[in-house]
């Protein structure tokens, strides 16, 4: 038993250490030696932007205001917002713009992949970009990721979505945003080496062809429809300048919820897209997709075996000693930053980072949870906030 507990505790500290830093190292290492510059070409290609919306009328007609006024040729864009049984006004809100060139679709309730799909079907574009509808839009947005298309070996373009901080938020927020600052960095690393792991859904675009209809209503919208891009031989790379801004869930219980429903669907996205794990056909990108989206989701795991096998191990020596110590004054600490995650103390690097992280894997841990038990979260239910 002490020799199942060693090999417990060594291994899952060997996981961790290999996803914070030896991953990151992996990959900048990686894209320092081969380093895929992407030929871009200031053009302007035909867009379609796809709005997909479910009772959202407290930011759309913010987010149509902000799209209207992009820095892109009139006649090369286009805008759809399919309102996926909306319950409140979101519907008429968008009529008001009929007349400025917006297209709205009419849908009843059926779920966001679904509403995708119908936005697709009806779009006249060459590039095909999803927005969400809160997502607040760079005036050169476009035109930044379209150039990008002028390399025909890019299929597909993520957005630099950053996050802005209400001045109500809890301190979970600040969390957020300081963990997107790391995830956009490692973006571009992944970048530079091929291809991102995939895209955000607050601005992405892939080219019409590579788009695959759905048929799983269940899965993370975003994540499918830019692997797809993968899947079919073709870049998706990342555009630092083409940037987007929405506002943080200000409430930690929201945040979690947001995330639990974003992770359930992801991993099923995952087992959707399976086969780019195949390090044969899809080389250094299966390592980064099991390293980003696989092992990520399972340190919650990880870090679980890690206490209890440290607190069995704590008589055999002082280094397990201290390792069990450090687990729990981390955790404490991170039960402290939850009390006075409202309070202007709880917004102090020392408690929030904590209190955030441990709030991150509980969540991807009841997400596995859900995926075990075979749980499907086909409707959506945003956890925006308005811009």
């Amino acid at each position: 038993m002490s020799d199942i507990t060693l090999l417990g505790f060594w291994l899952t500290l060997a996981a961790l250490v290999y996803v914070y830093a030896g991953f990151p190292l992996l990959v900048v290492t990686v894209g320092r030696l081969r380093r895929r510059e992407v030929n871009k070409k200031p053009i302007t290609p035909a867009m379609s932007l796809i709005i997909a919306a479910y009772n959202e009328e407290k930011s759309i007609g913010a987010r149509l205001e902000n799209a209207l006024a992009l820095d892109y040729p009139t006649k090369a864009l286009e805008m759809i917002v399919v309102s996926d049984g909306s319950t409140d006004q979101t519907a008429a809100v968008v009529e008001g713009y009929a007349d400025r060139g917006v297209r709205l679709l009419r849908l009843p309730r059926s779920g966001k992949i679904p509403a995708l799909n119908a936005g697709v079907t009806h779009a006249t574009g060459e590039v095909l970009v999803f927005s969400d509808a809160n997502s607040m839009y760079h005036r050169q947005a476009l035109r930044k990721l379209a150039r990008n298309f002028a390399d025909p070996e890019v299929g597909g373009v993520a957005g630099n979505t950053a996050y802005t901080i209400p001045e109500e938020s809890e301190s979970s927020s600040r969390g957020e945003d300081l963990y997107w600052n790391y995830d956009t960095w490692l973006k571009e690393q992944e970048s530079q080496s091929g291809s991102v792991v995939s895209a955000h859904g607050g601005m992405y675009a892939i080219r019409r062809e590579l788009y695959q209809p759905i048929p799983d209503p269940a899965v993370t919208d975003d994540f499918v429809i830019s692997t797809a891009v993968i899947e079919q031989g073709k870049r998706l790379v990342f555009e630092s300048e083409a940037l987007s801004y929405e506002a943080a869930v200000p409430e930690a219980g929201r945040e979690f919820r947001r995330r639990t429903r974003l992770m359930t669907r992801g991993l099923r996205g995952l087992l959707l897209r399976k086969r780019l794990l195949n390090p044969f056909r899809y080389g250094f990108y299966s390592l980064v997709l099991f390293s980003h989206k696989v092992l990520r989701r399972l340190l919650p795991v990880a870090l679980l075996i890690l206490l209890a096998s440290s607190a069995a191990l704590s008589r055999s020596g002082t280094l397990y000693v201290i390792a069990t110590a450090g687990q729990v004054a981390f955790y404490s600490v991170a039960g402290i930053g939850y009390l006075l995650r409202r309070t202007r103390f709880g917004q102090q690097k020392y408690l929030y980072i904590p209190f955030f992280y441990c709030m991150a894997n509980a969540a991807a841990l009841v997400a596995v949870a859900k995926l075990i038990r075979g749980e499907r979260i086909a409707q959506w239910q945003p956890q925006r906030h308005s811009p």
